[in-house]
């Protein structure tokens, strides 16, 4: 899983924080021993860890030298003690915490003898700090690696049921209403069979090639692409101008039209709302008893809207209980998928007197 933001830049601090600590210890250093012998090999030394540190991967195999280098310096020079704040920050980061705990414990206790070594005498407050400072900044980290974990599971949680929601709304727009229209298409070929051939084949020909459509929907599922339409046609206008035509039967006339000045639409907007005007059009072909509808897709500046007409049986939008009986079970996804880019919904009707469905999303929100 990639760093989050305040990951980064709490990783940010400590590596300047690294380099001011070095610094500082290796100035203090020079300043009181170097006239020593060992004064080269801590400029050698600090030089190479700076070098080692900003060249580094972040990696176990990068991590193992710069802390042996840097518990040479604390031997050497136990000023550079305060390095191993930043240094147990990525050990508790980067490795496995079993392996980090017991390599917390190792340098605090370095920390220590080397604190004591200087000081000459058992000062308590030597004893005593840098394990109190490393349990402190130790359990806060885990608790604090500990919740981003809780975080992280709850997003893959929210992400595997949205995705779930989609593929919920993509069926039920798409494979599920193909397989409503091909068994009413079936249904009419077995009432004519006998009495009209040529109708009959007519249907079972026309199921057939909703059967075509819905596999090329299910290979693009896979695949996640935009709706078979929209590949095919080229535009959102090209394809709503495509379904009321292939909609369009006997029973049921679908005109469409389109108003105001077109605009360029994210592929996911023009898919929404193509499956929107899918799903709207199999409802109206299952429960509406409508001789006719109309699609409407208007660009009206700072929103496109679409609108599904019919001259149906109508219901009463403030029950829910009848919408989703008259309507089936799209209005729902209907929503969620206007949702995702602050669009809203509405419905006009009333029982005897058809319905208007009409999406829009605002073109900002795009």
């Amino acid at each position: 899983m990639a760093p989050s933001a305040d990951s980064r830049r709490l990783g940010l601090i400590m590596d300047a924080a690294f380099y001011i600590l070095l610094a500082a210890s290796l100035a203090r250093f020079l300043i009181r021993h170097h006239e020593t012998p060992r004064a080269p090999w801590v400029i050698a030394l600090s030089l190479g860890l700076a070098v080692l540190y900003v060249l580094g991967s972040r990696r176990t195999v990068w991590f193992v030298p710069v802390v042996a280098v840097w518990a040479v310096l604390v031997i050497l020079g136990p000023s550079f003690a305060w390095c191993a704040v930043p240094l147990l920050y990525l050990a508790l980061r980067m490795l496995p915490l079993r392996v980090a705990l017991g390599l917390v414990v190792l340098l605090t206790g370095l920390v220590v003898v080397t604190q004591v070594r200087l000081a000459g005498w058992l000062d308590p407050n030597v004893l005593l700090a840098p394990p109190a400072v490393a349990a402190v900044a130790t359990a806060v980290f885990v608790h604090m690696r500990r919740q981003t974990d809780r975080e992280a599971a709850l997003e893959r949680r929210a992400g595997m049921l949205a995705e779930r929601q989609r593929l919920a709304m993509e069926i039920h727009d798409t494979l599920a209403q193909g397989l409503s229209s091909q068994r009413m298409l079936l249904q009419a070929a077995e009432r004519v069979w006998a009495d009209d051939p040529a109708r009959a084949r007519e249907h079972v020909g026309t199921a057939a090639e909703i059967a075509d459509r819905n596999l090329a929907e299910a290979r693009r599922f896979v695949h996640d692409l935009a709706p078979a339409e929209l590949a095919e046609n080229g535009s959102l206008t090209a394809a709503l101008r495509t379904l009321a035509g292939r909609e369009s039967s006997d029973a049921l006339t679908v005109s469409f039209q389109s108003d105001g000045v077109p605009a360029d639409l994210p592929a996911r907007v023009e898919s929404t709302l193509l499956r929107i005007a899918q799903g709207a059009l199999a409802n109206v072909r299952e429960h509406a008893r409508a001789t006719t509808a109309t699609i409407t897709l208007s660009y009206l500046g700072d929103q496109v809207a679409l609108d599904i007409a019919d001259d149906g049986c109508g219901f009463d939008p403030e029950r829910p209980a009848v919408a989703t009986a008259e309507r089936g079970h799209g209005l729902p996804a209907v929503r969620a998928r206007l949702r995702q880019f602050g669009g809203a919904l509405t419905i006009e009707s009333a029982p005897g007197e058809g319905t208007v469905l009409s999406a829009a999303i605002p073109l900002e929100a795009r």
